[in-house]
C-alpha cells in the first residue's frame, strides 16, 4: 500500500468514527445558538469564553448517557419512558416538547432566510425560507437513512468558518486566554441572563431524544451487537462531537467579542444583525463566512429538531419509525417532521418574531431539561433498564452537576421570564 492510500485510509477511518455524536454536537450550533453566543461575545466581549470549557463535560455526560441508552435498550429515550414510567410524565414531555421544538424551528428557518436575503437581496427574506424548507423536506423524506447521515456529516464542517473568523481579525490572544481560564464575573442581572441563556443553547433537551433515537438508527444499520467496543467507540463519538461544538461556540464568542464588543457593539438579536455588523468591521471574509455558516448550520439543525420530534412521537404511539425507512413504512413519523417544519415556517408569517420565539423556546427548554436530566440519570443507574451498562461514578457526578446548574438556570431564567 502506497503513502497516499495509507493516509486516505488513515483519514477514512478516522472520519468513520465520528457518527450520531458529530451530528448532534454540530446542530447544538443552529442559526439560534450562533445568535445566543453572538450576543454573549457582543455584550460581554471575551468575560464569557470559559463557559465554553466548563460546560463541556456537562454536555459530555448528558449525550452519552442519551446514546448509551439507545445502544443498549435499542429504544430511544420517550420508548424508555413509555416502558418504564408513569403515563403522565410522557404527556406533558411531549406537550412542553412539540411547541418548544417547533418554535426553535421556526427561529432557525427565519435566520436562514434572512440571511440568504443580505446574500441575495433582491430576493425576499421568505422566498429563501420557503427554499430551505422545501428542500430540507424533500431530503429526509426521499432520501435514504445512509445518504442523510452522510450528507449531515458533512455538513458539520460548514461550522470550521466560525474558527477561522478570529484569524482574519486582529485578536489580542494573551487577554483572551486569561479569560478562557481566569472565569471573571459581573454580579448584574444581565451578565447572569446571559449565561442561562449559553446553558440552555448547548443543553438543550431535544438533543437528548435525537441522540439515542440515532444510536438506535445506528445499532439497525450496522446490524451491531453491543459491547465494551462499541460503548467505546460510541463515547469517543458524543465525546468528540461535543469538544467540535464548544470549540466553534468559543470562536462565535471570541469573534463577536473582539470584533463587535471593540466597536461598541453590545446588542445583537439576530444572526442577520450579526452578519450586517460584521460586515463593516471585520471585512468580507469574515462576513461571508459567518453568513454561509448560518445557513449550513440551519440544514444541518432542522432536520436534528424535526427529527428528534419525529421519533418522539412514533414512540408515544407506536408508529414505524427510522430515517432508514420509506414514506409508505412510516407515515406517521414523516407526517410529523413535515408539520413541524410547516408550523415553524409559518411562525414568521403570523407575527411572532424569531426572538419571541426564542425566548418562549427558551422558558419550555428552561421547564424540561432538569426533569429530563433526573429521568436520565434515574434510567442510567438502573440495572433493570441498563444491565450491566449502567452508570460509572464521573457519569453520575457530571450528570448530577447538570442537573443542579439546569435547575437553578431554569428558576433564575423563569423568575426573570415571569417576573418582568
Amino acid at each position: 500500500m502506497t503513502t497516499a492510500s495509507k493516509k486516505h485510509s488513515l483519514l477514512k477511518r478516522f472520519w468513520g468514527i465520528f457518527g450520531p455524536g458529530l451530528i448532534t454536537g454540530a446542530s447544538d450550533d443552529d442559526p439560534s445558538g450562533i445568535a445566543t453566543y453572538t450576543q454573549a461575545g457582543a455584550a460581554f466581549g471575551s468575560q464569557l469564553l470559559w463557559s465554553a470549557i466548563v460546560t463541556y463535560p456537562l454536555m459530555v455526560s448528558v449525550q452519552e448517557m442519551c446514546a448509551r441508552i439507545g445502544l443498549v435498550t435499542n429504544h430511544g429515550l420517550i420508548g424508555i419512558i413509555k416502558k418504564y414510567y408513569p403515563k403522565y410524565l410522557l404527556y406533558l414531555i411531549l406537550i412542553i416538547s412539540f411547541p418548544s421544538i417547533t418554535l426553535n424551528i421556526g427561529a432557525d428557518i427565519a435566520g436562514m432566510g434572512a440571511v440568504g436575503n443580505l446574500l441575495f437581496p433582491a430576493i425576499p427574506a421568505f422566498s429563501f425560507s420557503i427554499l430551505f424548507t422545501a428542500l430540507i423536506l424533500y431530503s429526509v423524506i426521499f432520501w435514504s437513512y445512509h445518504k442523510i447521515a452522510f450528507i449531515l456529516k458533512w455538513l458539520c464542517i460548514s461550522l470550521v468558518s466560525y474558527i477561522l473568523i478570529p484569524f482574519l481579525i486582529g485578536v489580542d490572544w494573551p487577554h483572551v486566554l486569561k479569560d478562557t481560564f481566569l472565569p471573571s464575573f459581573t454580579p448584574d442581572k444581565a451578565y447572569f441572563l446571559m449565561l442561562v441563556g449559553i446553558l440552555g443553547t448547548t443543553i438543550s433537551p431535544y438533543l437528548f431524544f435525537w441522540q439515542a433515537s440515532m444510536e438506535v438508527e445506528e445499532r439497525h444499520e450496522k446490524k451491531l451487537m453491543v459491547d465494551k467496543r462499541i460503548i467505546e467507540e460510541m463515547e469517543a463519538d458524543v465525546k468528540g462531537g461535543m469538544l467540535f461544538t464548544n470549540i466553534v461556540f468559543y470562536f462565535i464568542i471570541l469573534a463577536a467579542g473582539t470584533v463587535l464588543f471593540n466597536a461598541g457593539i453590545h446588542n445583537i438579536t439576530t444572526v442577520e444583525e450579526a452578519a450586517r455588523a460584521l460586515r463593516p468591521l471585520a471585512g468580507d471574509q469574515a462576513y461571508l463566512l459567518f453568513a454561509l455558516g448560518v445557513i449550513g448550520t440551519g440544514f444541518l439543525a432542522i432536520p436534528v429538531l424535526g427529527g428528534a420530534l419525529s421519533y418522539m412521537m412514533a414512540e408515544t404511539f407506536g408508529w414505524k419509525e427510522g430515517l432508514d425507512k420509506k414514506y409508505y413504512e412510516a407515515p406517521g413519523f414523516y407526517l410529523t417532521m413535515a408539520i413541524s417544519l410547516i408550523v415553524g415556517l409559518l411562525i414568521h408569517f403570523i407575527g411572532i418574531s424569531p426572538i419571541q420565539a426564542l425566548i418562549y423556546t427558551a422558558v419550555l427548554y428552561g421547564v424540561t431539561a432538569p426533569v429530563l436530566i433526573a429521568l436520565i440519570l434515574h434510567i442510567c443507574n438502573s440495572k433493570k433498564i441498563m444491565g450491566r451498562y449502567t452508570n460509572k461514578f464521573w457519569s453520575n457526578f457530571f450528570g448530577i452537576a447538570t442537573f443542579i446548574l439546569m435547575t437553578v438556570s431554569s428558576l433564575f431564567l423563569l423568575w426573570y421570564t415571569l417576573g418582568n
